[in-house]
């Protein structure tokens, strides 16, 4: 398994390439966008870890040109506590969030989850001939498409993840933890942001009104749900 590390601090790259090498990892580095952009012209590493302050350019920079050529599993490694960082970095197809500072053994974790669900995703694209309804949303994982009203949805894979497994569960509450070890492949209780992040993310893609939702809803500190709100 190879990944590309985009960090532009020095020291800390020298910790992750020998943390990450020792786990058993390859290791590309790069330590701005031009040079990030270019190994992913070259190569497609298995997982990409990406800081979002990268001195005169931005991770978010490097998540996009990832995005255009590649699905492979994104993790985002930043100093930043904003909300809106953590948003954004979603809303471009990040699959995790990592808040520095943190520990070696919780990165690799995060990544060798990533890397296992990931490869469960690349085995589920091969068709199944499941199809799922619920209310105005439709879902088929043999294409991996989703429809609200018949009407495309863009959903990111993790979003597409998150939906199928609510709408499989549909009208029970899903604990938050179950969520993170089906979805996201881990069993972190200190990683439940991700989920609520991401609920947010697609409540906005699913719902008429996110500020009223209709369809998916969360109890705060149990877990989330999708139910037809009675009018």
């Amino acid at each position: 398994m190879n990944i590309l590390v985009v960090e532009d601090d020095r020291d800390l790259v020298d910790l992750l390439n020998f943390a990450l090498r020792r786990a058993g990892f390859g290791v590309q580095m790069a330590h701005d966008v031009p040079t990030a952009l270019r190994i992913l012209e070259q190569s497609e590493p298995d997982l990409a870890i990406v800081d979002l302050n990268l001195g005169a350019g931005s991770g978010f920079d490097v998540l996009k040109g990832l995005r255009r050529r590649s699905e492979i599993p994104a993790i985002m490694l930043t100093g930043r506590h904003a909300e809106d960082d953590k948003v954004q970095a979603f809303e471009l197809g990040a699959d995790d969030y990592v808040v520095k500072p943190f520990s070696h053994r919780e990165l690799i974790a995060r990544i060798r989850a990533q890397i296992r669900r990931n490869g469960r995703t690349m085995a589920a694209t091969q068709p199944v001939g499941r199809q799922l309804e619920f209310g105005p949303l439709g879902l088929d994982a043999a294409t991996h498409k989703a429809t609200k009203d018949g009407r495309p949805l863009d959903l990111t894979i993790t979003e597409f993840r998150l939906l199928e497994y609510l709408m499989i569960n549909a009208g029970s509450l899903v604990p938050t933890r179950t969520l993170l070890k089906q979805v996201w492949g881990y069993d972190d209780a200190g990683a439940t942001d991700v989920v609520r992040v991401t609920v947010y993310r697609l409540r906005r893609k699913i719902e008429d009104d996110p500020k009223s939702p209709q369809l998916l809803h969360t109890v705060p500190g149990v877990g989330v749900m999708l139910a037809r709100q009675e009018s």
